[in-house]
Order: C-alpha cells, then sequence, then structure tokens
C-alpha cells in the first residue's frame, strides 16, 4: 500500500502531534472519493468540524495545486496551501496535502502538514487514509488529550467522506 509523501519538518515521530485515520471501503471509486474531498464546497456538508472555508481562487471552489485557502477547524482559523495534488488517473491514486498554520507568539502557534492518499485496492476496495503531523504548543497539548481531538475528528471527516461518497 502507499504512504504519504512528508516533508523532512513534519516527519512523523519528530513532531508535537500525529494522527493517522484510514478506512478501507469495497463499492467505491477513487474518483468518487476525490470529488467529495476536493470541492470544498462539499465538506461542511459531510464534516461538522470545518467552517467558513474560502479559496484564493473564487471562480472555484475545487482544491488546485498552489492553491491558498483558509477555513476554521478545531477552534482554529487555518491559512493554507495546497502542495500537492494528484487527481486520480483511471482510478488509481490519488493525493492531496496542505501546509496549514495559525499565526501567533510561543503558545498559540500552530503548524501542520494534512495529507490525504486515496488508493484502489484488489477486489474492487478503496483506500482512503489521511495524516496530519503538527508542530506548536497547541499541538501539543491536543497529543495529551484522551480522547484525542484530532483523531476522532478525522476519522468523522473519513466517515463523513465516504458516506457522502457513497450517495
Amino acid at each position: 500500500m502507499q504512504s504519504i509523501n512528508w516533508p523532512s519538518r513534519y516527519l512523523p515521530g519528530t513532531t508535537d502531534n500525529f494522527v493517522s485515520n484510514e478506512v478501507i471501503v469495497a463499492g467505491l471509486t477513487v474518483s468518487q472519493v476525490w470529488a467529495y474531498l476536493v470541492d470544498t464546497s462539499q465538506w461542511t456538508g459531510y464534516y461538522d468540524n470545518a467552517a467558513k472555508i474560502v479559496l484564493t481562487d473564487t471562480e472555484t471552489t475545487r482544491l488546485q495545486q498552489g492553491e491558498r485557502f483558509r477555513f476554521e477547524t478545531f477552534g482554529f482559523p487555518i491559512e493554507a496551501q495546497v502542495m500537492e495534488l494528484v487527481a486520480p488517473q483511471d482510478d488509481r491514486i490519488a493525493r492531496l496535502s496542505w501546509h496549514g498554520w495559525q499565526t501567533g507568539d510561543a503558545q498559540t502557534a500552530l503548524d501542520v502538514y494534512h495529507a490525504f492518499l486515496i488508493e484502489a485496492l484488489p477486489g474492487q476496495r478503496v483506500r482512503v487514509l489521511t495524516q496530519e503531523s503538527q508542530l506548536g504548543q497547541p499541538a501539543a497539548e491536543m497529543a495529551t488529550q484522551t480522547p484525542n481531538p484530532m483523531l476522532n475528528g478525522h476519522q468523522a471527516w473519513l466517515d463523513g467522506l465516504v458516506a457522502a461518497a457513497k450517495k
């Protein structure tokens, strides 16, 4: 199975917080899932933890390579830029990653790398993986919480994404 392409600064195990969520489902294609992930106008319909999504390119709601956008999630106003966007070819594999940040002082600054991978598996199954690696005091504080809000929040994102794609 494929893995996330990590910039060295965000390598899991070296940051203040890291979460990994994955689902494997039958009956969907990579393209079906991709359509709901890359179109930000769909996010609030299946994921309660994304709000006030604004893309720099106001002509579209679909993320593009290099696109800057902002949104609110986990109570943080996040500025972001798409760093990797590989649309599925022949329903094989798709990748979406963004660098996100909240500017602030040592107590409030947050720096994250969030990635999704959608991959076709044998037996007409699709694997959807999301991982996020975070730096900063807010990230360190979230990492100590039980249950971990990032882990649960990202699982809700994947569950909602799959449910939306199945409609």
